[in-house]
Formats: C-alpha cells, sequence, structure tokens
C-alpha cells in the first residue's frame, strides 16, 4: 500500500477513498509518518496540525492532504509569514481559497516555510531557518515557497499552495522538480494572503503534475466579492483539457532568455524538450521581447515600493511581537528587531523609492517600463500562443552560496519576474536533470485568462517523460 500511494497522483488517491479501496485514515496516516520521519533532515513545515482541519465536502480531491505556505490565513492559526515580527499572531479569518479547499473536502494539514513575507529566492530568509532542497540537502529549495514546493517533491502531501510575486511559485518548483503554476493576475482571489506586492502577487498550486494541478485550479480560481481585483471571467474546468492534442500550437522562444548566463545543462534540458514537443506536431517560432534587459530593475522599484507600504501596518502596536515602553520606542524597537535583514533591504529600497523627489525618477518611471514590458508580451501573443523559457538560469545553489550578495540571488528570478509584471499565467515543470542530479525546470507563459493552453501543453509532455514520477532519494528511504 505504501509504494501504491507514493507513485500516484492525489486524484487518484481520492478516487480510491471514494471506492473504498483506501481509507481517508490509511491516507493521513501514510503522509503524516512521512513529515515525521522525512522533515526533520527537510525542514519543509513551520507547523503540522494534529488532527487536520478537515470540514465536510465534496470535490475530485476530497479526502486528501495539503498544506499551506505560511502568508495564507487560516481561522484561528498562527500565520507568521517567517517574521519574529508576526511569531505570535492567529489569523482572524479564513482566506478565500482555504474556505474553498474546506469547501471541496480537502484537509489542510500545516503551514509551509517560506522566506520572510515572501522576500527572497532561496527560503533561507525565514526566522525558523532554512528549507533544505529534498535532492541533495546541502543546495536550496528555491523561493519564496521553498518548503511548499520541497514537501510537494518528497511526498510529504500530494499538493500545497504557493504564492508568487516575481517567481515564488516557479522557481522552487523548478529546484525541486515540481509543477508550479502561476495563475493569471485576478484569477485567484488574494483575499487573506498577507500582502507583498499587491499588483503582483497571486496564489497557486505546487503539485507533482499536471492533472493534479488542474483540479486544484477548479478549486481555487474564481470571482470572489471580498477581492476586488479578481475577475468576472467564468471559469472553465481545467481537467477538460488534460488528454487535448496539442498538435498545431505555435510556441515562441525569446531570444533574450537563451544567451548570456543561462547554464549549459539547462540550455540542454530545454531543447530536448522542444524535441519532444515537436515530435507531437507543436511549432516554433524565435521572437523577441526587448524590454526584458529591464526587467529586473523594474521589478526591484516596483516590488519593493509596494512592500514597503504593505509592511506599514506591522508597526508593533496591532500584530504581533511588540517591545519598547512609549510609541517611538515600540515602533523601532519591534521594527528593528521583529525583521529580518532582507525585508529590511526591501523597505528601505521602497520607501527610498516613492519617497519625495525621487517617485518620478524610480517609481513613476518603473510603471512606465512596466507598461512597455506589457506591451511586449501583448505583440508577440499576435504571433503565437505560448512562449517556452527557461524557469531559471541555473539548477540549485548552494545553501549560503548567494546570501551575501543580493542582487546575485535577485538575478535568480531574471526569467520569472517579467510575467508578474504583465500579469499573465505561467507554470514551471520539470524537463531534465544535472549531471549532479538537481532537477530543471521549463517554463511555459501563456496569454491572460489561457491557463488551458498551459495544462495542455504540460500534460501532453508528461505522457512522454517520466521526470514528474522520479522522488528525490531522501524520500524512498
Amino acid at each position: 500500500m505504501k509504494d501504491n500511494i507514493l507513485n500516484l497522483a492525489g486524484y487518484q488517491i481520492s478516487h480510491l477513498i471514494k471506492r473504498s479501496e483506501i481509507s481517508e485514515k490509511e491516507v493521513f496516516s501514510f503522509f503524516y509518518r512521512r513529515i515525521e520521519n522525512i522533515d526533520k533532515k527537510l525542514k519543509s513545515f513551520v507547523e503540522v496540525y494534529h488532527p487536520p482541519l478537515y470540514y465536510q465536502g465534496d470535490s475530485s480531491l476530497k479526502g486528501l492532504p495539503i498544506a499551506i505556505k505560511d502568508n495564507i490565513c487560516i481561522y484561528g492559526k498562527r500565520i507568521t509569514c517567517a517574521s519574529k515580527i508576526l511569531s505570535s499572531h492567529i489569523a482572524v479569518y479564513d482566506a478565500t481559497v482555504i474556505k474553498r479547499l474546506k469547501k471541496a473536502g480537502l484537509a489542510i494539514v500545516g503551514t509551509t516555510n517560506m522566506d520572510e513575507f515572501a522576500f527572497g529566492s532561496s527560503t533561507e530568509n525565514s526566522c525558523y531557518g532554512p528549507t533544505r532542497n529534498p535532492w541533495d540537502l546541502e543546495m536550496v529549495p528555491g523561493g519564496s515557497s521553498g518548503g511548499s514546493a520541497a514537501a510537494v517533491a518528497c511526498r510529504l502531501v500530494p499538493f500545497a499552495l504557493g504564492s508568487d510575486t516575481g517567481g515564488s511559485i516557479r522557481q522552487p518548483a523548478s529546484f525541486c522538480g515540481v509543477v508550479g503554476f502561476k495563475p493569471t493576475y485576478g484569477r485567484v482571489s488574494r483575499f487573506g494572503l498577507v500582502a507583498f506586492g499587491s499588483s503582483l502577487d497571486q496564489i497557486g498550486p505546487i503539485t507533482t503534475n499536471f492533472s493534479d494541478c488542474a483540479h486544484i485550479l477548479n478549486i481555487i480560481c474564481g470571482f470572489d466579492e471580498f477581492d476586488s481585483t479578481t475577475s468576472k471571467k467564468p471559469v472553465p474546468d481545467f481537467t477538460k483539457v488534460l488528454n487535448s492534442p496539442i498538435e498545431g500550437i505555435k510556441i515562441g522562444l525569446p531570444k533574450e532568455y537563451f544567451g548570456k548566463g543561462l547554464d549549459n545543462e539547462v540550455e540542454k534540458s530545454i531543447l530536448d524538450l522542444i524535441s519532444v514537443f515537436k515530435k507531437l506536431g507543436v511549432k516554433f517560432k524565435e521572437i523577441s521581447l526587448p524590454h526584458t534587459d529591464y526587467a529586473v530593475a523594474t521589478y526591484y522599484i516596483i516590488a519593493p515600493s509596494e512592500a514597503s507600504s504593505n509592511l506599514q501596518r506591522f508597526d508593533g502596536i496591532r500584530y504581533g511581537l511588540r517591545l519598547g515602553d512609549d510609541l517611538m520606542s515600540i515602533y523601532k524597537r519591534t521594527r528593528k528587531e521583529g525583521f529580518g535583514e532582507e525585508a529590511k533591504r526591501r523597505i528601505f529600497i521602497g520607501t527610498y523609492s516613492l519617497s519625495s523627489g525621487y517617485y518620478e525618477d524610480y517609481y513613476l518611471r518603473a510603471a512606465k517600463v512596466r507598461t512597455l514590458i506589457k506591451k511586449d508580451f501583448e505583440d508577440v501573443f499576435k504571433e503565437v500562443d505560448v512562449i517556452l523559457t527557461p524557469t531559471s538560469p541555473t539548477p540549485a545553489f548552494k545553501l549560503g552560496e548567494k546570501s551575501k550578495d543580493p542582487l546575485s540571488m535577485y538575478l535568480s528570478d531574471i526569467y520569472t519576474i517579467s510575467v508578474n509584471l504583465a500579469g499573465l499565467c505561467a507554470v514551471s515543470f520539470p524537463c531534465g536533470f544535472s549531471l549532479q542530479g538537481l532537477p530543471i525546470g521549463a517554463q511555459l507563459i501563456g496569454r491572460a485568462f489561457d491557463e488551458e493552453t498551459l495544462i495542455k501543453l504540460g500534460s501532453a509532455v508528461e505522457k512522454e517523460t517520466d521526470y514528474h514520477q522520479r522522488i528525490p532519494p531522501i524520500g524512498v528511504d
């Protein structure tokens, strides 16, 4: 039974439960044992719930456990964003995605580690210490949703939720060898997600395969009256495109993503993937996204600016930690001792960018470039249906390797941040392994609200490869 569950997709396990071939109790016992035995090395969880939060509901994933990134509100449970400043804070309501998961009959088994307030690309910037990559414990799992990606890769849970502001679902999915989906901005409610960059943030699923990804998207997508930025566009049944032919789909290859800085092994894996797509009848065309070179600079003005504004609320008065005796000392001590170094760095950058005398030079100019980046995609999507790129320029790097070099760390997201600036949908999925045995991810970028095409392409590739079925060595002991 152990091997059977380990090698099944989540929706397949749910089918076994519905047919009474296995009980929910057996399923939970299996996954709880894996968390207990494996996570002491991995450290992907912040908190594990005993018993899980489970409400009666019905869906294709009924009766299955799911883990939640520690920046999404779960009523009555701690939500810390991996920061000392929120170490004692208890959520007073459910995020909309949590309500929908409960209604669908999924069980929340705990919260996962992350970079503090989602500020990072390695899950090293956490007050709980770093999460480790399940394929090599000396490597980072990516970030900021590194805990969710590592837990899913090791089959501690069938799936998890993460958040993506500039690649925080897709980059750790690439490093850990799983599927990480960033839906279109407005497709999933942000109500109950602790805000980092309000014009960039999006909640999405991390799974081992595209079928489970489609099932989760069916549950969490859709308009929400509590989030005015959600779209009223109808949500399709994403599972209906899982077995669709992909012949004739045209994929663009942006020349800006295949140049200097791209690791040779990553490039080879992408070229191998292109061969698989061609075999399935997909057409390719070289394209150009000319403002790509400005994406990192644009993002690291806009995102910290929004972050500095959003984090003003953490002042020692209303939430979590409070240190000091009078108002001014409370502000100073709480923020000095409560925020980590990366959080402080981003607050300083954002506050400076928004300050009087610099607003037009920095934030306003970045907003204008953002419009140009978005137009690049709009122009390209007149010629192609989807864009294919690497997810990250390299496989996972060593713990501590980039922690003293912020710019080097920021460049880890060079291929993912444009998607958030343009508000598009994108997914990372495994397309190969390095000679060191580390996963390599490919990224598909789609038009706004065209998640279906990404799922169609990804699920077709899964039938031709076995990368998504591989389990890290630590997970098969």
